[in-house]
């Protein structure tokens, strides 16, 4: 047989040692997906730290942290009720306060956090053009659309001095 019935199987096998490399790499990471310690460390990070630190439960490098620990306890025996990662994180907003949530809530006043930078960006892109067509409009006048008065400098006398060093450099 000459030819191979998937194309990139050689009679070496590279092709073969290619998507058996591929399927070790991809299999375990989306197994890791769907594991429990995944969905841990997830609800970690989605919880901030009450010890004054201002990272998330997993990043809390704070030895014998007074916070840190008894929230990661905490998060197992939830977890170990069967709950899910979203029942858990409302059980830590309803025992703690939204503070306790590492991004903000997409309701109420907190809404405001997520609309604002893209209402800002748009004002922003909006006067640009804005600012921009203006200086455009100013900058396209060009002499002839001047008064001879607006074209002349005020002061003659600059004017003289300016032209006779000028001529100066000239020879």
């Amino acid at each position: 047989m000459t030819g191979s019935v998937l194309p990139g199987l050689q009679k070496g096998g590279t092709g073969l040692v290619l998507v058996l490399a591929l399927l070790s790499v991809v299999v375990p990471s989306a197994q890791a997906q769907n594991s429990p310690a995944a969905s841990f460390q997830e609800i970690e990070e989605s919880l901030t730290c009450q010890c004054g630190c201002g990272l998330t439960v997993h990043s809390c490098n704070h030895v014998d942290c007074g916070s840190a620990l008894p929230l990661r306890k905490e998060i197992r025996e939830q977890m170990a009720l069967g709950k899910s990662k979203e029942e858990i994180l409302r059980y830590f907003e309803a025992k703690y306060g939204e503070k306790i949530l590492s991004s903000p809530t997409t309701r109420g006043f907190n809404l405001l956090a997520w609309i604002a930078p893209f209402f800002a960006v748009a004002v922003g892109g909006v006067f640009l053009v804005w600012t921009l067509r203006r200086w455009m409009r100013v900058g396209n006048r060009t002499a002839a659309d001047l008064s001879p008065d607006q074209s002349r400098s005020p002061d003659l006398a600059e004017d003289e001095r300016l032209r006779q060093e000028l001529e100066r450099f000239e020879v």
